[in-house]
C-alpha cells in the first residue's frame, strides 16, 4: 500500500534552514506528481510545492516562493523540501502528499520556527 514517511523536522531560528524529506513506497514513485502541504495550528492545511515526475516542473506558494525548494530523487523514492530564510508564519506540520486513485498522506513533521 502507499507509505509516505516524512522526516527532517526540527526548531530553528528565524532566516534558518532545515531540509525535510519524505521516503515513498508502495506505489511508481517516479511516475507520480509529488506535493508538500502545511498546516499551522487552528489553520487549514495549505498548499506548499508540487513537483512532475521528471522535476522538470514545479509550483510554489506565493508565500515560499524564493525561500523553497521542491525536489526529488527518483532512485532514492525520495521527495526532498529545502526551506531557508525561515520566518515564524512557517511554523506548522509539513505533509507530503500523492494522488492515486485517492489523496494520500505522510503523517507529516513538525517544523516550529521560533527565536
Amino acid at each position: 500500500q502507499v507509505q509516505l514517511v516524512e522526516s527532517g523536522g526540527g526548531l530553528v531560528q528565524p532566516g534558518g534552514s532545515l531540509r525535510l524529506s519524505c521516503a515513498a513506497s508502495g506505489f511508481a514513485f517516479s511516475m507520480a506528481t509529488m506535493r508538500w502541504y502545511r498546516q499551522a495550528p487552528g489553520k487549514e492545511r495549505e498548499f506548499v510545492a508540487s513537483i512532475a515526475r521528471t522535476s522538470t516542473t514545479s509550483n510554489y506558494a506565493d508565500s515560499v516562493k524564493g525561500r523553497f525548494a521542491i525536489s526529488r530523487d527518483n532512485t532514492k523514492n525520495t521527495l526532498y523540501l529545502q526551506m531557508n530564510s525561515l520566518k515564524p508564519e512557517d511554523t506548522a506540520v509539513y505533509y507530503c502528499s500523492v494522488q492515486r486513485g485517492g489523496e494520500y498522506w505522510g503523517q507529516g513533521t513538525q517544523v516550529t520556527v521560533s527565536s
